[in-house]
């Protein structure tokens, strides 16, 4: 299995590959760009949004438009590109980063202070009308989230823990946490992930330079070696959800590799499940 360029891009922090399949497109972010990219592989078509402010993730929405987590809360852009605020909570030195969309369709988003200092990041559940709840208030850099196919088991990462972990939830509360799958040092930080059909469980290394696929039970199952150092999300897209998409950065590389900060793919990956808009 080999990584293949998708679209040659220079994103700083390249992010979130999400598969809209309403659109059949697939939809990334350049964090400290500024920048909504889609992108569409049957036509080639791409498209660049700026936004406002650093923009951590970027997810379909259930009438058409985007939710997105950016530096100051969750804003709303509708079909049109009309912005308004959802979510409004400013936090100095603080900003958004992943978001996932759950089965019940709404929105899981984390945040981080840019020092990624320990306890400055939160992760909170962002219901279709605006009402949030913190689930985590302690984290450092929240990251990838996502839900095993019966919706029953959620994932997460704080990178710097070097773990992927299982949570429990009941109603708006984490009542269990329990580590998954732990990342050896030298090997990279986990960062965005994906949950495949079966079940198993893939994530990108920051500072690893490989994608890697973990099975239900937390077995390591599978090593992609990639051609840049920095790898931060992956998402199963295309029109049979097969091919898995890789955002890259070029952020706190000297000499980045030439493909850094480009979208990768590997095709025939596996096969995902479709995503869920968000309902607001």
């Amino acid at each position: 299995m080999r990584a293949e360029l998708a679209v040659r891009a220079s994103a700083e922090l390249g992010e979130g590959p999400t598969w809209d399949t309403a659109a059949r497109r697939l939809i990334w972010v350049d964090i400290l760009g500024s920048r909504v990219h889609t992108w569409d592989p049957a036509t080639g078509r791409r498209t660049v949004m700026a936004t406002e402010q650093h923009v951590g993730a970027a997810k379909p929405r259930a009438g058409g438009g985007l939710v997105v987590n950016l530096r100051d809360g969750i804003g709303l852009y509708d079909a049109g590109g009309a912005f308004t605020w959802l979510v409004r909570d400013a936090v100095p030195g603080r900003r958004g980063n992943d978001a996932a969309v759950a089965p019940d369709g709404a929105l899981w988003a984390g945040t981080m202070r840019y020092d990624e200092s320990p306890g400055g990041g939160t992760l909170t559940r962002v219901a279709p009308d605006g009402t949030a709840a913190v689930l985590l208030d302690d984290v450092a850099v929240s990251n990838g989230t996502g839900w095993s196919p019966d919706g029953t088991r959620v994932y997460y990462v704080d990178s710097p823990t070097r773990r992927i972990d299982t949570l429990r939830v009941e109603g708006q509360h984490i009542v269990e946490r329990r580590e998954f799958a732990a990342i050896e040092p030298g090997a990279g930080f986990p960062d965005g992930l994906t949950v495949d059909a079966d079940g198993g469980v893939w994530v990108a290394l920051w500072d690893g330079g490989q994608v890697r696929r973990y099975t239900r039970d937390g077995r390591l199952d599978r090593t992609v070696r990639l051609p840049v150092p920095r790898p931060t999300a992956c998402a199963f897209g295309g029109p049979d959800l097969r091919d898995l998409y890789i955002t890259t950065a070029r952020t706190g590389q000297s000499r980045p590799h030439p493909l850094a900060g480009s979208l990768l793919v590997l095709p025939d990956a596996g096969h995902g499940t479709a995503g869920i808009p968000f309902a607001g």
